[in-house]
């Protein structure tokens, strides 16, 4: 399964960049971004996201 991955931005919350990964570098992203304190929507990706 994939997921999409969007950073948010710290002011608005709006959408900086986003990205589609797998399911098992979900964890990794995730720890990456609790270590600095960044925002993150995760959704699981359309079958066209690419």
């Amino acid at each position: 399964m994939r997921f999409e991955i969007m950073r948010l931005d710290d002011v608005d919350g709006s959408a900086v960049d986003t990205t589609v990964v797998d399911a098992a570098s979900v964890n990794r992203i995730v720890q990456q971004a609790a270590a600095i304190g960044q925002r993150l929507y995760i959704r699981p990706a359309e079958s066209s996201a690419s």
